[in-house]
């Protein structure tokens, strides 16, 4: 959906994949692109249907863990467009990892601490943590988010001690009901991100959650199998993604163009994301394509509701 203006609209951000909507500084309304980004730069084309599914699978998810803490959502109006409460953020990222997968694999093969957290010896490529790890960053509205340890976290007044148990708390606990889930589906839950703000000194959790741009998944029949003899593991993920970039030589960094993404590639990208709505939500992915105006329409019936 292109921008347009609604009705109380005090500001509007477009990010990476989605575009804000604040109504009257205390409502958002969250439109999910079919945008893609890696390695924090948005690739040039589209992928069809993504924003559909990351939305979708985020408000079933949202949903299925609003025992564990308070979130923002109110409504899901149209397949693309979340709308929930406007939250004072956590400018941070809460990490957390059950497999030495991706970034944590990476600075592995050089180092044994990532965030302050010491990853022990003799693990392999996708091994389990024994116990899942959190490792923070930085929230960056512009470039690349950044490692940050705990201790950091509270010398820059990014939490406060007992804001930051309470953050690490939730983390675990929506982790482990994603793991969970994903069990049920087949599936090994990696790792994933939550992001944290505040209503009123209330911490809640925003944005989207155990979709595959916030998380990565393994296939799990199979995967000790595949551990054992060094073959490279089932992932439905953005991983993928990077990879692809990363051997026709780009990683996000000054002078590197992105390679050409054919229509081919474009449409693998598509599929893999409908293969993953299919295996979490257990149940076929139906498109449901709707025009700006149709999208809109939906949109001002719940503002007006609401407001």
């Amino acid at each position: 959906m292109e921008s347009v203006q609604l009705p109380g609209q005090t500001s509007f951000y477009s990010g990476k994949v989605r575009d804000v909507y604040t109504i009257d500084n205390k409502i958002l309304v969250m439109v999910a692109s079919d945008r893609i980004s890696a390695f924090d730069v948005i690739l040039p084309r589209p992928i069809p249907f993504k924003g559909q599914v990351l939305n979708q699978i985020a408000a079933y998810m949202l949903d299925a863990t609003i025992d564990i803490c308070p979130n923002w959502l109110i409504e899901v109006p149209a397949p693309q467009v979340s709308i929930g409460y406007k939250c004072d953020p956590f400018k941070i990222e809460m990490v957390v990892r059950g497999n030495l997968v991706g970034h944590a694999w990476r600075t592995y093969q050089n180092s044994r601490v990532l965030c302050g957290v010491t990853m022990p010896d003799g693990l392999s490529e996708n091994d389990f943590f024994p116990e899942p790890i959190i490792t923070p960053t930085t929230k960056a509205s512009e470039g690349h988010d950044e490692d940050i340890s705990e201790a950091e976290i509270l010398a820059q007044g990014l939490a406060t001690p007992e804001e930051l148990e309470t953050l690490k708390k939730y983390t675990l606990l929506l982790f482990e009901r994603g793991r969970k889930l994903a069990s049920e589906r087949g599936l090994i839950l990696a790792d994933t991100k939550y992001e944290f703000g505040k209503i009123n000194g209330r911490i809640m959790l925003m944005d989207e959650i155990h979709t595959p741009d916030s998380s990565r998944y393994f296939i799990k029949e199979g995967f000790e199998e595949r551990q054992q003899t060094g073959e490279r593991q089932k992932q439905l993920s953005k991983e993928f993604v990077r990879e692809w970039l990363m051997s026709n030589g780009f990683m996000g960094k000054a002078g590197q163009v992105i390679p050409e993404m054919t229509d081919e590639w474009i449409n693998t990208i598509s599929s893999r994301y409908t293969d993953l709505y299919e295996l979490i939500i257990g149940a076929p992915f139906k498109p449901e394509p709707m025009t700006q105006d149709q999208t809109k329409l939906k949109i001002l019936e719940v503002i007006d509701r609401i407001r």
